[in-house]
Order: C-alpha cells, then sequence, then structure tokens
C-alpha cells in the first residue's frame, strides 16, 4: 500500500522547535518506513487543494493558540472535502483539551489522538481493521514515537525555526513532580526512561547528516534514574565540555540544551548533578524558579553550578499563578544580585501561567490583576522578554525596589510603551505631573484604581466612574492617546534596542507571550523596542 499522499500540517502560529511529533510520522509513512509521499506545510498551504490525500496529520502545540489551531484543522478538513476520517489531531493542545476538541460538532468523525504514539501505530492512532483503514494492520510494529525525526520535511517550507541545527530528543519522559500548573503529568505521565541516546543521534547522522548541537526535551532529566549514564553517553557522542565541531576550516562550538530546565531540588542535594553537568558542553543550564518558596534550593544550585564552571545560566519565572508582583519582583532581583556577586550571567525569562486547558490568555492570577498583567506583557516585550542580569539595566526595566516595580505595573501604559518620551524627553513635564498626583494615593486608593483600570478596556477608560476626587484627578492621565499623538512621540524619539538583544534566540523561551497583541487607544500593536 505504498505511494499514498500524506499530508502533515502545522498551525501558523510562531514557534521556536520544528514538530517532533510530525517528524516522527514523517519517518513513519516516508522513503524509510512505508513509502509514502510525504507533505509538510505551515498553515492553510493552499496549493494542496489540488491534490488528493489519503491522510492528513495536524499538530498543536500550546492550548491558547486554540484560533489558530482551529483554522489549521478546518483547513484539513476543505482539503479532503469534509472526509474527516482522514484527519488525525494531536499533540500537546489536544491532549491537555481533549474533549473541548472532541465536543465540536463541525469536527465529527476526526480522532483526536491524546498522549504521546507509545504503541504499536495502529493501536496508537486507533485504526479501524474491520474498515480496512490505511495501515490498520501494523499492530505489532514499533511506535512511532521511538522513531527518529525526519528533518528533509522542513526543506518543504519557508518558515525558519530559530533552533533548527540540532538533534532532537528525549533521554527521559515523564516527571516525578505533580505539579498544579504543568501539564506534563497528563501527557507523559511518570519518570522512564526513554530510548538510548546513541541510536538517536546515530540514526540521524546517518540519514540527515551531522548537527551542530544537541536538543533535549526532557521534563526533568536530573530525576532520571539512568542520570549518570545518560551524561557519560552525551559525552561519548561528542558533546564534552568545550567540544568543538569541526566544519570546513572553522570548528564551531558545539552545545547541549536540556531546554525544559533541571529541578533545583534535585541539584542542591549532591554536587554529583551538577559535576556531571559541568562535563558536557552545555549552554545555557537552565534553573526553573518557579516560586519563593524554592529561593534556598535555586540559590544553592546556582552558586553550586558556579563552583563547577558553569556560569552562563538561564532562568524559567512562573508568574501569574499563586504569586504577587512583589514575589516575581524578589526572584528577578535575586538572580541580578547573584549575577553580580559571581560575575556570572543569568539571563532570566519570566512566564505568563495560563491553564493548560484555556483556548486563551485570559487568565487572571488570584494574586495580580488584568491592568498590572497587560503592563508587565509591555514592560517584557520592551526587553524582548528578558530579564537583563546587569544591575542598572534590570533597575531601569523593573524598578530598583518591590514599591518601585508594583507603581510601574500601576502606570499609565502609554507611559511605559514611550517610556523615554515621557520620562527623559519632551513628554516629562505631564509625567512629572502624572507622578505627583499619584503619590497623593493611599494604599487603599491606588488598590481601588488598579480595580477600575482593570474593571474595562483601555478604550473606555474616560468612561471610568469614581466619587473619589483624588482618583478624578488621576484617571484622566490613563486615557489613551489619540494615534495622531502617538505617531508623533515615535517620530521624535529614538528607539532604544537595550541589552537583551545580546540573548541568542536559540536560548530564549518557546514562548514568553512577545507575539500577543497590545491594545492602545483601539490600536494593535506589538512591541519590539527597547526599553522605552
Amino acid at each position: 500500500m505504498a505511494n499514498k499522499n500524506i499530508l502533515l500540517i502545522e498551525p501558523g502560529y510562531k514557534n521556536k522547535y520544528p514538530p517532533l511529533g510530525l517528524m516522527k510520522i514523517a519517518q513513519y509513512h516516508g522513503p524509510n518506513g512505508k513509502g509514502d509521499r510525504v507533505r509538510f506545510i505551515k498553515g492553510e498551504d493552499r496549493s494542496v487543494l489540488s491534490e488528493a490525500w489519503d491522510r492528513i496529520y495536524v499538530t498543536t502545540l500550546f492550548s491558547f493558540e486554540f484560533e489558530k489551531i482551529s483554522e489549521s484543522i478546518d483547513f484539513a478538513k476543505t482539503v479532503v472535502g469534509g472526509q474527516t476520517d482522514k484527519i488525525f489531531v494531536g499533540g500537546i493542545a489536544a491532549s491537555l483539551m481533549h474533549e473541548r476538541f472532541v465536543r465540536e460538532e463541525r469536527w465529527r468523525g476526526i480522532r483526536f489522538i491524546k498522549g504521546l504514539l507509545g504503541e504499536a501505530p495502529a493501536v496508537s492512532l486507533r485504526l479501524d481493521d474491520f474498515s480496512e483503514e490505511l495501515y490498520s494492520e501494523d499492530r505489532s510494529g514499533g511506535p512511532i514515537e521511538d522513531l527518529p525525526p525526519d528533518y528533509s520535511i522542513l526543506e518543504q517550507i519557508s518558515y525558519k525555526y530559530p533552533v533548527n541545527d540540532a538533534y532532537f530528543g528525549y533521554a527521559s519522559r515523564g516527571c516525578i513532580r505533580k505539579c498544579s500548573f504543568c501539564g506534563v503529568p497528563k501527557l507523559e505521565g511518570e519518570q522512564r526512561d526513554a530510548q538510548p541516546l546513541t541510536y538517536l543521534v546515530n540514526r540521524i547522522r546517518d540519514l540527515y547528516g551531522e548537527k551542530k548541537d544537541l536538543v533535549l526535551m526532557d521534563n526533568n532529566v536530573v530525576a532520571a534514574a539512568r542520570f549518570r549514564e545518560i551524561i557519560a553517553e552525551i559525552r561519548d557522542l561528542g558533546f564534552q565540555r568545550d567540544a568543538k565541531l569541526k566544519r570546513g576550516r572553522t570548528p564551531v562550538q558545539r552545545r547541549v540544551d536540556f531546554n525544559q530546565g533541571v529541578d533545583a531540588r534535585i541539584l542542591c542535594k549532591d554536587e554529583i548533578f551538577l559535576k556531571e553537568l559541568s562535563s558536557i558542553c552545555i549552554k545555557p543550564l537552565r534553573i526553573a524558579f518557579d516560586h519563593l518558596g524554592v529561593r534556598k534550593p535555586y540559590e544553592t544550585s546556582v552558586r553550586m553550578a558556579h563552583g563547577f564552571g558553569l556560569t552562563e545560566l538561564s532562568n524559567y519565572m512562573l508568574y501569574n499563578f499563586h504569586d504577587t508582583p512583589a514575589d516575581l519582583y524578589e526572584r528577578m532581583a535575586l538572580n541580578v544580585s547573584l549575577n553580580e556577586e559571581l560575575e556570572i550571567r543569568i539571563w532570566s525569562f519570566p512566564m505568563r501561567y495560563q491553564p493548560t486547558d484555556l483556548p486563551d490568555r485570559s487568565h487572571v492570577g488570584e494574586r495580580w490583576s488584568k491592568y498590572q498583567l497587560r503592563s508587565m506583557q509591555l514592560i517584557l516585550q520592551a526587553t524582548h522578554g528578558v530579564v537583563s542580569g546587569a544591575p542598572a539595566f534590570f533597575k531601569r526595566a523593573f524598578g530598583d525596589s518591590v514599591e518601585a516595580f508594583e507603581s510601574l505595573l500601576l502606570r499609565p501604559h502609554h507611559y511605559i510603551f514611550n517610556r523615554e518620551w515621557y520620562e527623559r524627553l519632551g513628554g516629562r513635564a505631564e509625567f512629572e505631573e502624572y507622578c505627583r498626583a499619584f503619590r497623593t494615593l493611599s494604599g487603599s486608593q491606588r488598590l481601588e484604581l488598579l480595580s477600575l483600570l482593570s474593571s474595562c478596556e483601555p478604550r473606555n477608560i474616560n468612561k471610568l466612574h469614581t466619587t473619589d476626587s483624588q482618583l478624578k484627578r488621576v484617571i484622566p492621565y490613563y486615557v489613551p492617546l489619540s494615534k495622531t499623538r502617538e505617531a508623533q512621540i515615535w517620530a521624535d524619539k529614538k528607539a532604544d534596542t537595550g541589552e537583551p538583544s545580546q540573548v541568542p534566540d536559540d536560548e530564549r523561551v518557546e514562548d514568553a507571550g512577545l507575539n500577543e497583541p497590545v491594545l492602545l487607544k483601539g490600536k494593535l500593536l506589538t512591541v519590539m523596542g527597547g526599553v522605552q
């Protein structure tokens, strides 16, 4: 039954890593597998409408990309002329929001696959042998999950993934933790070993050539029973400390990246973990710092890493969960302090929490407000999502104290968006006038102001009603600028790209909300300048 037409679709969202699941499915169907013709598209490429397809696979990533995912599923349905039994949808969002997808009436008949393709292909894909579906007899073959990814399909699209010259895989799956904010327990289950890295790397090298880096997507590799064996295997594969790959006349630095981060609560228990990690060319060492409750193990781990010569670190910081803005500030400030004291480099990436089954970014944490989250987004877009370890830059972007940070989050958004203009240039007099009025507000009045601002969209701020005379004096400063005024300010000032541009794309987080539009005076903007 070879020579079937197989279409793979990744929705048109921006993402850092290529779709590993689709690459493995391509390996199953392609020239090294069933011998089918495999086509890969990103978004809605209408050129595929002129062909007949025997099966379509659609992958999904973040649940908040539900709209773009829906567009791709609807497009797949159009491609097969409504024959929904030919469409298979899987991946992270399809697993975590499984019931939501299944309930959608217009998608009736589409198979939404939950979890990994870890059984025989026909079993994982729920193929019906009675109906003689394509490859429904394959009930004893190896799992698609265990196949090496097919890199050749990436050449079929114009989109370039920031991380591409790497072996992608897993040394372990699952996690020992059951963090309520995380989808891993639902997706992968308990911690367990994956197939040997040597097989994966050698197979990819044989089929698609040598790759410079090794990107491992383990969720908690230091909890793996075979941790030391995994690190030894990585060294043996040519990724020892300071390893370089000879390409032409100029050797290039290799890099190992456990891109989901490692667990400080385990790292700090025994120096063997960081000793082993320091023996490979890991860059950066990513350590999660999700709340202040793990401050002690986190700080201990950073100091231990420094002791083993690991000086380039990256850091995930969850916010908008059970934390407060003050909690987030203290974590960011700790990294700045460690950076300065130890003379290392720690880039922090605040990650806004969203429930794993929510189809958009609308969640507001119990100790945050809608207005504060908008402000935080503006600040992070201006810093490219990065918290620099340089004290001066950090204080400029986030304030020099918790109180200053909280005041910044309550600042009129056009004062954040056009920060340079209002703090140093032509808008300074107006800004100082606002500051004088704001300083007269008591703590309870500031809370009321925050509540009022969070209760409406920016374009409706001028309609806010309050009986408090001091708030009445402050609220007009929050009315967004006209489009004409905004354009005039941008014409008069120069953008400051700032220090975070030094962070390579392959070291950034997968998603920090930087592509989420911001509404100012009814106009959608994506802020990608420096700290204004």
